[in-house]
């Protein structure tokens, strides 16, 4: 098993050159500004403030690298979809995220990504562009739905059903609600990791 109670924020990593490289899996959390990534690294680690949790989405434009007991790492790409980056907050967003998931020469250390999706509203546009990128590129994903606690139980149902038929989300994608206030998805979340990280 794992201690998720030994946990550092091994670097937040402003350039692809500081990737780290140590030979330990990686499971990503990829999605839009403010979908609650934060939210999630917190209440998996069961931290108040690990991750910061901005009031300002999209300022933050790094990869955080959280190494977990010594055995996995949980990286943290940069949101995406916020209209308000300057020009160079997009390109370093860019630059960062093509460098991690195009040009990463350890890129096969990365075992999963988990896509969070705002279970209110469904896939943007950007995430859209998101999942196509994810279904050409041969990395097992799955879709975490995120701030289901927001939703009464009949638009959960409706909205966590669209999105298993959506065109974008192939069959069979693991699609799991979540709440980080309400603890809802964590059990699950925390299962497919350690399966695609190869820990029991």
């Amino acid at each position: 098993m794992i201690n998720t109670q030994n946990v550092t924020l091994a670097i937040s990593a402003g350039r692809p050159d500081q990737f780290l490289s140590e030979p330990l899996p990686q499971i990503a959390l990829s999605g839009r500004s403010n979908v609650g990534k934060s939210s999630l690294v917190n209440a998996l680690l069961g931290r108040k403030s690990l991750a910061r949790v901005s009031g300002t989405p999209g300022k933050t434009v790094t990869v955080n690298y959280y190494r977990i007991d010594g055995k996995l790492f949980l990286v943290d790409l940069p949101g995406y979809g916020y209209a308000k980056r300057t020009r160079e907050e997009q390109a370093a967003w860019s630059a960062l995220t093509d460098g991690y998931l195009v040009r990463n020469p350890n890129i096969d250390r990365l075992k999963m990504i988990l896509q969070l999706i705002d279970v209110r509203i469904g896939p943007t546009s950007d995430d859209n562009t998101m999942l196509g990128w994810l279904n050409s590129s041969g990395i097992p994903y799955a879709v975490v739905a995120t701030k289901c606690d927001k939703c009464t139980r009949t638009e959960l149902e409706s909205n966590v059903g669209a999105l298993a038929t959506h065109p974008n989300i192939p069959d069979g994608t693991p699609i799991i609600p979540f709440s980080s206030t309400k603890r809802i998805g964590q059990r699950e979340v925390w299962g497919l990791i350690l399966d695609a990280a190869g820990i029991r």
